[in-house]
């Protein structure tokens, strides 16, 4: 992918983990709500709790540093993809509500250490020109994987039962992963990190970029998709395509975000992001149009990937021994939102839904001004992909 890039093994290790564990994500994310009603019989109430346990190993990414005392970074996150695996393959053979949350909780940890582990290796490994193109990669290649999933869930459902498709795209992780811990691609000339749990008051603005993203992303998974069909009466169908539509346009556009951000550097690009998103949500309270709310749907989904912008602002600002470290904290502050978002925007609902949007919207100004704080050169450094 880089043109005399000697990080060619680190890139290939985190393309296998990331195929492998998107595979797993997806499936079990398709599969999941239909199996918990027609097979575990979990009522809206048993789900709420579900989704709460999923959330809890996102609290808790903050202990991935204090596991890197026993355990080399990339074999963490090989480790990680496999508990990915492991609970994904095991969610089909425990139809209740207590058997859904304790794999749930088991797949959580794999994945949100995994993405801890990913992120931090990404920006340890690649320079400050490579670093956007790796994430664009990836993303665009989740995209292309989801769909992938979905269509082959789509034409083998009639002929596999739950439990055998929730152990099939399991199984991928597992063998991701395990193909992945006997592998090293480390290198000798990367700086060790810090292995404890540490906020640094200059790192204040990445805190702060962080928590108002995760808070703003859960006003979209929590409530967009909720608008669509409540409001505007849109089909399971619809919401399908929605979700293709989505990835589809990822693979395309989000290697253009990472040229962009080596262009025209963080500031510009997230400025763009948070006045992008406050018009967005504006409308989604606003209009009364079930075209133009589709979308906005679009809309938000695509410019959710100019937050990769946080992680390369955070690459060029902190020490090198630091980015283990700072992955950790920011996973755990994104997901702070993950609990406080979900039960305050209910509240809101239940009042006005359009509380919910304008608030998302005075989150994004919120943003937008603190992003005017970033301060860092565009990448000058010439990268071929």
């Amino acid at each position: 992918m880089f043109a005399g890039s000697n990080r060619r093994e680190m890139y290939i290790f985190l393309l296998v983990l990331t195929i492998s564990s998107t595979v797993a994500f997806q499936g079990w994310r398709t599969l999941l709500n239909n199996f918990a009603v027609e097979v575990g019989g979990l009522s809206g109430f048993d789900m709420g709790i579900v989704q709460s346990v999923r959330e809890v190993p996102g609290f808790l990414c903050l202990l991935a540093v204090y596991l890197l005392l026993f355990i080399r970074e990339h074999r963490l996150a090989a480790v990680s993809v496999m508990v990915l695996g492991a609970g994904v393959c095991a969610t089909g053979l425990f139809p209740s509500v207590y058997g859904v949350a304790f794999t749930t909780m088991i797949m959580s940890f794999g994945f949100h250490y995994y993405e801890t582990m990913n992120q931090s290796l990404t920006l340890q490994y690649f320079d400050h020109a490579q670093a956007p193109l790796v994430l664009g990669r990836m993303r665009s290649v989740m995209g292309a994987t989801n769909v992938g999933v979905g269509a082959v869930l789509f034409l083998t459902a009639r002929y596999l039962g739950y439990s055998q498709m929730f152990a099939a795209v399991g199984a991928v992780a597992v063998c991701g992963g395990l193909w992945a811990f006997f592998r090293d691609p480390s290198k000798t000339d990367i700086a060790p990190q810090n292995k404890k749990m540490v906020l640094y008051r200059k790192y204040w603005l990445y805190y702060a970029l962080t928590f108002l993203a995760g808070a703003r992303r859960q006003v979209f998974v929590a409530f967009a998709v909720f608008l669509l069909v409540q409001r505007f009466g849109y089909s399971v169908e619809s919401v399908t395509l929605l979700f293709v539509l989505n990835n589809v346009i990822n693979y395309f556009v989000n290697p253009v975000i990472a040229r962009a951000l080596n262009r025209f550097g963080e500031r510009r690009m997230l400025s763009l992001e948070y006045a992008s998103l406050t018009l967005i949500f504006i409308t989604y309270a606003y209009t009364q149009s079930a075209l133009v709310v589709g979308l906005l749907y679009v809309a938000d989904n695509v410019f959710f990937n100019f937050g990769m912008g946080i992680r390369t602002y955070f690459q060029k600002i902190a020490d090198p021994g630091d980015i283990a470290s700072g992955m950790a904290v920011g996973f755990t502050i994104n997901h702070i939102a993950a609990v406080v978002v979900p039960f305050v925007g209910g509240v809101a609902w239940l009042a006005n839904y359009r509380v919910v949007f304008l608030g998302a919207a005075a989150l994004s100004i919120v943003s937008l001004l603190l992003s005017q704080l970033v301060r860092t050169a565009p990448s000058k450094a010439v990268v071929r992909d």
